[in-house]
C-alpha cells in the first residue's frame, strides 16, 4: 500500500474505507507494507532540488507516515496488525516514542488515543517494524526502539543501496553488537515476522 494513499487521490488512511483490508491483513499476519516515498517526495519549495532534498527527506516522510497509522487508530482495533516501515531508517523512532510518552504524559494533546490498556509508544513497538539501510550513528538508539523490531535491509539495486558491498556495511555498523543482538537484527526478526523458515543452523 502506499505509505499515505490520500496523496495518491485515494481515501486517507483514518477513513473506514480501508478496514476491510486492515482486518484482513491483521486476520492473515499478512505484513503492511509501507515504502518509504511509494506516495511521493514531501512538498518541494520552488527551485529546490528534487531528488537531493527529497532523498535527505527520507526519514522524516517515514516519521510522518508512521504517525499517521498509528494515530489513524487502526493498530489499536487490531492489535495483531503488522506494518513495516520499509527504507525508512531507524533514527527518528527512539524520538518518535518519547514524544509520544510526552503526549500522553503532561501534553494534554494524547486524548484521542483509543486503547486504555496500551499507550501509543507500546503500540509502536507491537505493531510496527523499523527497516535500516545502515544508520550508524543511531544504531545505539536500539534498545529504546526494541531490537526485535528492527530489519536490516540491502536496498538492491537502489541508488541507496549497498549491493555489493552489504556484508561490509553490516560489519561496521552491527560488528560491535552482541552476537543475540546482530542475529536479529540480520534475519531472525525478519524470518518471525514474515514467516519464513530458516535453516537450522545460521552464521551470525
Amino acid at each position: 500500500m502506499p505509505e499515505q494513499p490520500h496523496r495518491q487521490g485515494l481515501p486517507a488512511v483514518f477513513d473506514e474505507y480501508w478496514e476491510p483490508i486492515i482486518r484482513a491483513c491483521s486476520e492473515t499476519g499478512t505484513v503492511l507494507n509501507l515504502h518509504v516515498g511509494s506516495s511521493g517526495f514531501p512538498d518541494m519549495p520552488p527551485g529546490a532540488p528534487m531528488m537531493e532534498l527529497g532523498g535527505t527527506l527520507f526519514a522524516q516522510v517515514a516519521m510522518t507516515a508512521c504517525s499517521e497509522w498509528l494515530w489513524s487508530g487502526w493498530p489499536a482495533r487490531f492489535p495483531e496488525l503488522k506494518i513495516a516501515m520499509s527504507e525508512g531508517g531507524i533514527g527518528w523512532v527512539a524520538m518518535l516514542a518519547d514524544r509520544l510518552d510526552n503526549l500522553m504524559a503532561r501534553s494534554g494533546y494524547g486524548q484521542g488515543w483509543p486503547d486504555k490498556n496500551c499507550s501509543p509508544s507500546e503500540a509502536l513497538r507491537r505493531n510496527f517494524w523499523f527497516c535500516m539501510i545502515d544508520d550508524p550513528s543511531t544504531i545505539s538508539t536500539r534498545h529504546a526502539i526494541g531490537v526485535e523490531n528492527i530489519l536490516f535491509e540491502s536496498d538492491y539495486p537502489h541508488g541507496d543501496g549497498t549491493w555489493p558491498d552489504t556484508q561490509d556495511v553490516m560489519e561496521a555498523v552491527l560488528g560491535d553488537l552482541p552476537v543475540e543482538e546482530i542475529r536479529m537484527i540480520t534475519h531472525e526478526n525478519a524470518a518471525a515476522l514474515y514467516g519464513h523458515p530458516l535453516p537450522e543452523v545460521c552464521l551470525p
